[in-house]
């Protein structure tokens, strides 16, 4: 293992810390009864300190509530110019964890307009379509996205969990900054489905969100609550996890012998699959976005990579 040689990336003109942060689980969706308003100020704040700059929330995070602490903690703090805040539009919270799509022109600029007044910014690093609405032409979506750059309120745009096809049809209306997708040990799709390929050939940046498996490759996740995101997804039944130990066992072996965590790992395989990936793994706490940092100190050779290319491959499906 060798020290990596740069800690920054480009997605397409944006240039950040090889480390990105998801801040979704300082405020909702993963063990919501078990967070420390106090801890999670102070991870934002460390994790600024230890030169992390991309900050990644939606609107419907809470719904409002992450956007929220983004704007009090960070803009109101004075931090502003030492971050690129990156949110996301195109869902409406039905329920809890429950959406619907809205893709229409009318919602992409009055959702910015909301967003900006909670992030309290004039302007929004990133801006990104949570979801592609079925309902509505990825032309209107995208070509009211592309409006928001000209009016000034936002820098770049992106797109979430996008099809190859309408990755396309995007580009060819205004240029994609990024693409930001589930990219994991446990989770390759857009490694055998082309799409990030395209985004290399493309110069597009690919943020790779829930890089350790919603915290299941790390070996720390034996059960989840009733009130967290995870007990709905079927990786988490109790059966499931019980069929997936076999891959966290299979990277233990690997990071013990390494002598690094399966958390760092996993993390350095997500950054070792392109100069244009950038993991956003999400913690509210201190000890793991330091764990988290770390794995930017570690290059896999070509030897780990195979091997872990070898480990087992969930049978049981995202979502």
């Amino acid at each position: 293992m060798t020290s990596q040689m740069s800690h920054t990336r480009h997605l397409g003109q944006l240039s950040v810390n090889a480390m990105g942060l998801g801040c979704m689980p300082m405020s909702w969706a993963y063990g919501v009864d078990d967070i420390d308003p106090v801890e999670v100020r102070a991870t934002l704040r460390e994790a600024i300190d230890l030169g992390v700059t991309l900050l990644d929330t939606s609107d419907v995070y809470g719904p409002y509530t992450n956007e929220e602490l983004l704007g009090s903690e960070i803009v109101d703090a004075g931090l502003r110019d030492k971050v690129q805040l990156a949110t996301k539009c195109g869902l409406k919270t039905i329920d809890t964890f429950k959406y619907a799509y809205d893709g229409s022109a009318e919602h992409v600029r009055a959702a910015c307009d909301a967003s900006l007044k909670r992030l309290k910014v004039d302007h929004i690093d990133l801006y990104q379509l949570h979801r592609t609405d079925p309902k509505v032409e990825i032309e209107e979506t995208w070509g009211a996205m592309a409006e928001l750059i000209t009016a000034g309120k936002v820098g770049a745009i992106g797109l979430s969990e996008a099809s190859l096809e309408n990755l396309k049809r995007a580009q060819a209306i205004h240029p994609l900054t990024t693409l930001q997708s589930e990219l994991s040990l446990w989770s390759q799709d857009v490694l055998e489905n082309g799409i990030l390929d395209w985004c290399k050939e493309n110069n597009v940046g690919f943020l790779a969100f829930s890089p350790l498996g919603r915290g299941f490759l790390t070996g720390e996740v034996s059960s989840v609550s009733t009130y967290d995101f995870r007990a709905a997804n079927p990786r988490f039944t109790e059966s499931a996890m019980a069929e997936n130990q076999k891959i966290v066992d299979a990277i233990s072996t690997i990071a013990t012998r390494l002598g690094i965590t399966n958390a760092q790992l996993a993390l350095a395989w997500v950054l070792a699959q392109g100069e244009n990936v950038v993991p956003i793994p999400g913690t509210k706490r201190r000890k793991w976005l330091r764990q988290n940092v770390a794995a930017l100190e570690i290059t896999l050779d070509a030897a780990t990579m195979t091997e872990l290319s070898n480990i087992p491959r969930s049978t049981i499906p995202r979502y």
